[in-house]
């Protein structure tokens, strides 16, 4: 299935409306439904089960690979499904319309491929107070004059405007009336107008245009996208990412973070030392220890993303052997994955990554990034050494893939692992180089 923008813009466009209004009973705000039993469990059964940010991270990277043409907004939908048997479908896989882990990490690796040859990335443009998702490669050339700003290509076949408008009267039919005549000679093929946005689309000369437009008060904020038909294969996906990632009114602060987050901790002495990431363990009123009980965090290194705890009294808990493996080429990563991932379950698992030097020899980044719940995941070298520690991180700004903040994978390479112990005077034991012993998952409550 490959879908076209024009064909894209109502399940888009009502989806971001109804999406701001009150959630019913059907909603993830509402009422679920009694669960069913394994065996008959749908696609949209396991698809519920996922976090919303893992929704809005699978929604975007099909979206990227062609294949889902609606809102990026972490909810379940027939076309979601569809979407995913139609990966399959191009793949030559069987269309169950659930990813196993190594489509997943196929769909993430070819998304990701995609989003990088756009350059893409959210900004927050200064002149108009909105943020938006920008593929910067394809429009590298920049200006701002009066209440908006212009991004082109070299070539001028694609152009992305954002402008804002004040007035007193305004309302969505007026912004949409004028759109519709500006400049003069467009054709529209669809039009929806609500109350606080509007969407139009079509074509202007020879170029395919969509603009997306809301009011907030006495003040609207737009989005138009031009682009030559020549590029509707490059700018198909783009746009679609565009309109769901388009924030024309931003809330200020960060996001809030989840009542309860999982992650994976590697312990590394008999006396209860357990190192996991830093930003999963932040801020947590309470952290437990998965069959060991509840731990303190005694330090951290800002740095490099790591945490050390510690559970009083601990037995039974099965060091890694420190060694030093090679944090380069391919790893697996051995973790414990979001019980939502895995019908409520805590089974050890294993995925395969790739590690590459950042640029400017900045962190080492994996690819594929692995599910939620990996974050301080072992990462073991092809000799099955231990070469560091697998953490994911909330992306910066300029990084998300989306609407929704997407998640970076980086490795804490072995030797820091080990500076980071030694600083804390924690020396580790002589132990496993049985990984799956070794990890344990970790609980950390914010309420």
């Amino acid at each position: 299935m490959r879908a076209t923008v024009a064909a894209a813009l109502i399940i888009v466009t009502t989806a971001i409306y109804a999406h701001a209004q009150p959630a019913g009973t059907n909603g993830r705000a509402g009422t679920k439904p009694a669960a069913a039993h394994p065996a008959a469990q749908t696609p949209a059964d396991t698809a519920k089960a996922m976090t919303q940010a893992e929704l809005q991270a699978l929604q975007s990277d099909l979206a990227w690979t062609g294949h889902y043409n609606g809102i990026i907004n972490g909810e379940v939908s027939d076309r979601l499904i569809a979407a995913i048997k139609a990966f399959q479908k191009d793949r030559g896989g069987k269309q169950t319309g659930v990813l196993n882990p190594q489509e997943r990490g196929v769909l993430a690796a070819t998304a990701r491929k995609s989003r990088g040859n756009a350059g893409w990335k959210i900004v927050a443009d200064t002149a108009t107070g909105a943020r938006l998702g920008l593929p910067a490669r394809l429009v590298p050339q920049r200006s701002s004059e009066g209440d908006g700003t212009t991004w082109r290509s070299s070539t001028g076949t694609i152009q992305i405007l954002v402008t804002r408008r004040k007035d007193a009267d305004l309302t969505t039919a007026r912004l949409a009336d004028h759109e519709r005549k500006q400049p003069a000679g467009r054709r529209i093929d669809y039009s929806a107008v609500k109350p606080d946005v509007f969407v139009l689309s079509g074509m202007q000369g020879l170029k395919k245009f969509y603009v997306r437009g809301q009011l907030r008060g006495n003040e609207a904020r737009i989005l138009t996208v031009l682009y030559d038909q020549a590029t509707e294969g490059t700018m198909a996906p783009v746009v679609i990412a565009m309109s769901s990632a388009f924030d024309p009114f931003p809330a200020d602060g960060p996001p809030p973070r989840k009542i309860v987050e999982y992650a994976t901790g590697v312990s590394v002495s008999r006396d209860g030392a357990i190192v996991t990431g830093g930003d999963v363990t932040n801020g947590c009123k309470s952290i437990v220890v998965a069959g060991h009980g509840n731990a303190d965090r005694i330090a951290d290194d800002k740095d490099h993303g790591l945490a050390l705890l510690r559970i009083y009294g601990a037995r039974g808990l099965q060091p890694i052997a420190l060694d030093g493996g090679a944090a380069k080429g391919g790893l697996t990563l051995v973790g414990i994955t979001d019980p939502q991932n895995q019908g409520g379950g805590s089974a050890v698992s294993r995925v395969k990554a790739s590690v590459t030097q950042g640029a400017g020899g900045g962190e080492l980044a994996l690819s594929p990034a692995p599910a939620l719940g990996f974050s301080g995941a072992a990462a073991l070298d092809a000799n099955g050494k231990f070469a560091g520690l697998a953490l994911l991180k909330p992306a910066d700004v300029a990084g998300l893939s989306g609407s929704a903040p997407a998640a970076q994978a980086v490795l804490a390479p072995v030797e820091v692992v080990q500076a980071f112990l030694k600083a804390n005077k924690v020396t580790p034991a002589s132990g496993s180089f049985d990984a799956k012993v070794a990890v344990v998952r970790v609980i950390c409550v914010r309420k």
